[in-house]
């Protein structure tokens, strides 16, 4: 994949692709499998691309049954019994020199793993069939033949110590100085399947890959794909299938989903892995696509023992949270997972297998079309369209759809189609998750209220209004309509402002930021008629070792609304759970220190919180309070990003969840900001504060404080779904921390060090201008004015 250069990102990477299957209900290996399912991938090149020299495509590829019996023919060295030994192709750099290094480092970390090595198999290709482009880039590809240990080994440690080999020598050789060091990739390394792909058209793979070819190759079953790369660079490893899965749509929460993945791994233990288990990190790769991420999180949880539907089941959960029909196991099986793992969300339709079951599941919105059809005569089809095999219709047994959030699953084994009903609550049952959530999961709602004193700020709400930079403007356009409505306000969809970097006024960080919206072939989500499937709960509570299943999973405080009152909070605060416990860590610097007290605040601020979590601590309350003419507000968004990224460096972020209680945010744009940046649950207190005045002050009719502050969190939640919903995202718990917004007039420096991964495609101001706007706020709400003595 290209380095990031000029407008070009590489985190704008998005693919749209076509994908299908076939196999046999009676299991039965036939030749004729792999050539309908290649024909099927010829029926799916309209779904794929072409580069600009007419002949090397996006990627397609096909996923088999290991042909044992063809490989114990072709192979020169002695093979055990089927599925007691593992193989793959391998891609491997261009270069010989680089290429046998490679092999060399391989070889050593499967006998590091107490593997046998069985022998190599060079692939007979035609390059012939390459375009001009493929061919420039075209891997060496072998297969390797790996066996068990001479005193033998069980199934599931053989898998482990594979997939620990690869790991390891994966990232060895990625960190090497090898100029190609690129090139080595294993598409698979299994016992039971078998990968061909390549930066290839459909028609063209089978005369490329030869052995596809010869009528000796069977198999029960067949995957295939063929990709579409908007706006991406494809590449012969981002070729699908990958491993367990492939993919046809977006996942929109990808950079999020990457980054807590990236979190968990400070706390995922195995005794699966004697050895070292970091050396097997990370275990998402840097710089692949969103369908290749989602795969080698799929491969670390089968390594967990999980089965491959449960796992789909985690990833990608139907919509239960407001589903009235649900069975309450089925719900339970949701939540407690919701409470570790959050949903890889956007349009996808993802067939998956293992080399015992195949099957596919739909994203909860069923923006992917898949269709099935079953024959008569034991064969069961798959793909993004109908069609695509022409069957006689006194043949068919039955066509069908695969439904928004539903499964459709074949088990190999036992020959028959196991429906989404069954095989959910087969899964669901498999631990008592409903117990386990009484047990351990609390609502904020039942925190009892201890009705503490209520401490408020020194300093006058006049002051501290303009401190942080509130305007009339603000309060009755912004605030009332939303206290009065319990929805946000409408406003023209044109602005005439100046953006935040050509302004003359004092800007709050928020607008320095724009958000991304759904576009290419991912579309945005009506919230209002999809109500059902969109869900705004957020949970507080450190994660726990993703590697076992405990009902200390769901150790955690769910929040229906993240937006939360003084109420809300101190129910918090006050809690008497000896698994959450809170403390406050102060967003304000030294007035008079400038740019240095504002860097040396924000450091210390990593640091208090550090400590917190090494004391057991977890949730921390960022807040702004106390501001007075010594102590200056630091930006909620700079504090909130920096603490995300802070504490994920240190290998501290999945311990705590943080809240923000700030003056600061108002609009909509400003809470999708923080929850984007990391929040779990916002005090907006000036707000409330705000609110207070204006009800005392007889603005607000026929409405309570209470209801006025409930009415203005709805009203921020509905909007925050809206901003969601743009970029097709339909959970909060997906949306936090995904940081979908690109920086506009931010330089380089400040984006890499307190809002990493975040674009910015042109440069702007620094750290220093950041601190001179608030500076500016600050000392004009102090500053004294000397009025002459004589007014004459």
């Amino acid at each position: 994949m290209k380095e990031k250069q000029g407008l070009y990102a590489p985190e704008f990477e998005h693919e749209n692709c076509g994908a299908g299957f076939i196999c046999s209900l009676e299991g039965k290996k036939s030749n004729d499998i792999i050539h309908n399912a290649l024909e099927i991938l010829e029926k799916l090149e309209h779904r794929g691309a072409v580069s600009s020299d007419g002949k090397t495509g996006d990627g397609a590829g096909i996923l088999i049954d290991i042909p044992h019996d063809f490989f114990v023919e072709k192979c020169d060295f002695e093979l055990p019994e089927a599925r007691q030994y593992a193989m793959g192709n391998v891609f491997l750099p261009r270069k010989e020199n680089q290429r046998e290094y490679c092999k060399a480092i391989f070889e050593e970390q499967i006998v590091a793993k107490g593997l046998k090595l069985l022998g190599w198999r060079k692939v007979p290709v035609d390059a012939g069939f390459l375009g001009a482009i493929a061919a420039e880039v075209e891997p060496h590809i072998e297969q390797i033949f790996i066996g068990k240990p001479e005193d033998g080994m069980d199934d599931r440690m053989f898998q482990v110590k594979l997939f620990a080999a690869r790991k390891v020598a994966e990232h060895t050789l990625l960190n090497s100085k090898l100029s190609e060091r690129s090139y080595f990739y294993l598409p698979s390394l299994s016992t039971k399947t078998l990968i061909f792909k390549g930066l290839l058209m459909p028609e063209d793979i089978k005369f490329y890959y030869t052995d596809l070819l010869d009528v000796k190759l069977t198999t029960r079953l067949a995957l295939v794909h063929q990709r579409f790369s908007t706006n991406t660079f494809p590449t012969w490893d981002l070729a699908q299938p990958f491993r367990y899965m492939c993919h046809n749509g977006e996942i929109n929460t990808l950079r999020g989903n990457i980054r807590r993945m990236r979190s968990r791994e400070e706390l995922l233990q195995s005794e699966m892995f004697p050895d070292d288990i970091k050396e097997l990190f990370p275990i998402i790769l840097k710089g692949k696509s969103d369908s290749a991420s989602m795969d080698m999180v799929v491969e670390l949880l089968l390594m967990s023992g999980r089965s491959l539907p449960e796992i789909m089941m985690m990833l990608v959960p139907e919509a239960w949270e407001k589903h009235q029909d649900m069975t309450e196991a089925k719900k339970a099986f949701y939540e407690f997972n919701s409470c570790i793992m959050e949903p890889w969300d956007g349009p996808a339709s993802i067939p998956f297998t293992d080399g015992d079951y195949i099957g596919a599941i739909l994203d909860r919105n069923g923006l992917r079309p898949s269709r099935y059809s079953v024959t008569k005569t034991g064969f069961v089809i798959m793909s993004s369209e109908t069609g695509v095999l022409e069957l006689d219709p006194a043949n068919v047994s039955y066509h069908g759809r695969l439904e928004p959030g539903r499964m459709f699953l074949v088990d190999m084994n036992a020959g028959r189609i196991i429906n989404d009903e069954e095989i959910k609550e087969e899964i669901v049952s498999r631990h008592p998750y409903k117990k386990w959530l009484a047990e351990k999961r609390v609502h904020l709602r039942d925190i009892p209220y201890r009705n503490e004193d209520v401490v408020f700020d020194s300093t006058p709400l006049h002051l501290r209004k303009n401190i942080f930079g509130y305007t009339k403007e603000d309060i009755d356009t912004i605030i009332l309509p939303m206290v009065s409505k319990a929805k946000e306000p409408l406003g023209s969809m044109g602005t005439d402002t100046p953006l935040a970097l050509f302004s003359e006024r004092p800007q709050l960080m928020y607008n320095y930021f724009k958000q991304l919206f759904a576009q290419v072939t991912n579309p945005p989500l009506d919230g209002i008629r999809e109500e059902l499937i969109t869900d705004l709960s957020l949970t507080l509570g450190g994660d726990v070792n993703l590697m076992e299943i405990t009902p200390d999973y769901c150790q955690k405080i769910r929040i229906q609304n993240p937006v939360i009152s003084k109420e809300d909070l101190d129910k918090i605060k006050n809690n008497d759970h000896d698994s959450f416990r809170v403390t406050t860590v102060p967003m304000l610097y030294e007035a008079k220190r400038g740019l240095n007290g504002l860097e040396a605040a924000l450091e210390n601020m990593i640091k208090e919180a550090s400590k917190a979590i090494d004391e057991g601590y977890t949730i921390l309350i960022l807040s702004d309070r106390n501001v007075s003419e010594e102590m200056a507000p630091i930006p909620a968004l700079l504090a909130c990003s920096y603490m995300n990224s802070g504490l994920f460096k240190s290998g501290q972020r999945s311990k705590m969840s943080f809240i923000i209680e700030s003056a600061e945010p108002r609009e909509v744009h400003h809470f999708a900001l923080l929850f984007g940046y990391g929040a779990s649950a916002i005090n907006p207190y000036m707000v409330n504060e705000i609110i207070q005045e204006q009800v005392n002050a007889g603005n607000l009719e026929n409405i309570t404080f209470k209801d006025a502050v409930e009415n203005y969190n709805k009203a921020v939640g509905k909007g925050v779904v809206k901003v969601m919903n743009k970029i097709g995202i339909s959970t909060l718990n997906s949306y936090r921390g995904s940081q979908l917004f690109e920086a506009l007039g931010l330089n380089s420096k400040l984006i890499d060090k307190y809002f990493p991964n975040t674009p910015s495609r042109i440069e702007g101001i620094g750290l220093y201008e950041v601190e001179q706007e608030v500076a500016k706020r600050h000392e004009r709400t102090f500053k004294t004015q000397d009025v002459a003595g004589n007014l004459d």
